[in-house]
């Protein structure tokens, strides 16, 4: 006996019986009961969310035997027919392989002839917006004033390529897609009536795979089925879809608010032996940032049930409300930077140190060579977070002066009572008290005007992320704490002008690193040991002095 797949055992064969849609479902059944039928419908949507199940649910409803209704029988011979494709008056055209002029007339040569079997003849076009200009010229009469016995039903993926003229001709239904509960829901009916013994944690990960598309998410059970040998599990369900356990990502994000980067780096390494996917990762990175961000805001938004609900507690007091901000944000980011990385191992750790680097409190400016610091098993890159609180950079024997400034705001500073503003924008942020990503939205700005009380500042493109509210008014608070008046200061994104204090930094060490290359090829020694085995100096491992 030849298996049929589920897709397409369990086609729903009514409305009643149709999953999701309601809105389509109810106008449908309104205007069948009030026998408000018009001669062309449109039904748009994604793949899988029901276009052709509804056409043909809806051909039922007009040729059922019973009479025109929204609960046909299903067992007179009009419906059987149509359930089992056969009905001759049901005409089930692909137009992605009749696209031409010729094949359409041909069709609509037999719209004239009455139905031989039921009420009404009914033409269901699938992907219709492949049809050519001169198709749809062909099409237009007839679609405009048919025969009363006939009517068109079309369905497509892209309601944009189908001219003006065809859709003021038609009803349009836009299908949604699928919600993930309302799939879940529907795939464990069907394992029950299947008894097909199953896991309900794997559910949901077949259901986010789907993408909101049902016949994808039947497709994916079906092949959950045959890789768990009968049975469906969570661990053989990630295996399938090389999803990431989410325990990674709350290890990830344990080890960012530890500052603890040899720990983010081993977590990635873990990933890449097994791997998994990094672009998924990266997205998936974003779910917990986001229900974090939910629950310093919106406690009350998460879920009950939630298996991870205390630990996403756990990380609402302790990351910052802008920091959660600046994580999602590089977690987004990176996902379209990560085609132009090396690889995705690299695009992935990048983003994960791009976090570490920005977060507020972050250790900005270490000299080269600098040890690590001691203690939290940080490898020196930023000290341990203090519950609730915004990090600050803990002074250590190797922390840079201004740095151990910036770790202790009350002190008083170092420089005296400034003066007028002279337009020096990279000098004013030398002198700011400011860190993290407020640093470097100063730091990679430039002065775009400025007036009495206020400043008007352009970041790249690139950093437009930069721009966020949070980080411009800690920036303001700086700029007001140092003029020691109120200022107004206005930040945007394009094509700057000019050089910032990051670019006129990245300058001066490209040309320290520029004078080091140009002495060691200078050296003497150094070109002796050249010319005398034919050695090779290589540039990259020159290191100016500090």
């Amino acid at each position: 006996m030849t298996y049929l797949v589920l897709a397409r055992k369990y086609r729903p064969r009514s409305f009643s019986t149709l999953v999701g849609q309601e809105h389509v479902v109810k106008a449908l059944r309104h205007a069948l009961e009030q026998q408000r039928l018009h001669h062309a419908y449109l039904f748009t949507g994604t793949r899988g969310v029901g276009k052709t199940t509804i056409a043909r649910i809806l051909a039922k409803c007009l040729n059922c035997e019973t009479g025109i209704t929204p609960e046909p029988c299903g067992k007179c011979s009009a419906c059987t027919e149509i359930d089992g494709g056969r009905f001759v008056d049901l005409l089930e055209v692909d137009a992605a392989t009749n696209t031409k002029v010729d094949e359409m007339r041909q069709l609509l040569d037999t719209a004239q002839y009455a139905p031989t079997r039921g009420r009404f003849k009914v033409y269901v076009i699938d992907e219709v917006h492949m049809l050519s200009t001169s198709a749809f010229n062909a099409m237009l009469k007839t679609l405009e004033e048919p025969p009363e016995h006939l009517k068109f039903i079309l369905a497509t993926t892209d309601p944009q390529k189908i001219p003006v003229t065809v859709l003021s001709r038609c009803l349009q239904f836009n299908l949604k897609q699928m919600p993930r509960g309302a799939i879940v829901e529907h795939l464990a009916r069907l394992l029950d009536a299947e008894q097909v013994a199953y896991e309900p944690e794997a559910l949901p990960q077949l259901a986010k795979a789907a993408s909101g598309s049902m016949r994808d998410a039947l497709s994916l059970l079906d092949q959950a089925i045959a890789h768990g040998a009968g049975s469906v599990s969570a661990l053989n369900v990630r295996e399938m879809l090389g999803a990431v356990d989410e325990t990674y990502l709350l290890r990830a994000l344990d080890a960012l608010a530890d500052g603890d980067g040899p720990t983010l780096m081993s977590i990635a390494d873990e990933m890449q032996v097994r791997s998994l996917s990094f672009d998924a990762a990266l997205a998936d990175l974003a779910s917990p940032l986001l229900r974090v961000a939910l629950a310093r805001t919106v406690p009350d938004a998460l879920e009950d049930d939630l298996p991870e609900r205390d630990r996403i507690l756990g990380f609402a007091r302790r990351f910052a409300a802008d920091e959660v901000q600046l994580y999602y944000q590089i977690a987004v980011q990176g996902r379209q930077d990560l085609p132009l990385a090396p690889d995705e191992h690299a695009g992935f750790v990048m983003s994960l140190l791009r976090m570490l680097a920005f977060g507020p409190g972050a250790a900005l400016d270490a000299a080269p060579g600098a040890a690590p610091a001691s203690g939290g098993g940080s490898g020196g890159m930023r000290p341990a977070a203090q519950p609730g609180r915004p990090r600050a950079a803990a002074p250590t024997a190797t922390t840079p002066a201004h740095a151990q400034a910036e770790a202790k705001p009350s002190a008083p500073a170092a420089t005296a009572v400034p003066g007028p503003f002279d337009g020096d924008w990279p000098g004013l942020v030398r002198r700011l008290q400011i860190g993290g990503a407020a640093r470097q939205l100063a730091q990679n700005s430039v002065l775009q005007s400025q007036s009495e009380g206020q400043i008007g500042l352009l970041v790249p493109k690139s950093m437009a992320f930069l721009c966020e509210r949070n980080y411009t008014d800690k920036l303001k608070v700086a700029l007001e704490q140092h003029f020691g008046s109120a200022i107004v200061l206005k930040v945007g994104s394009g094509d700057v002008q000019g050089k910032s204090l990051a670019a006129i930094e990245q300058g001066e060490k490209d040309a320290r690193q520029a004078q080091a290359t140009q002495a060691v090829h200078g050296d003497r020694f150094v070109q002796d040991l050249v010319e005398i085995f034919d050695a090779t100096v290589i540039d990259d491992t020159i290191r100016p002095q500090s």
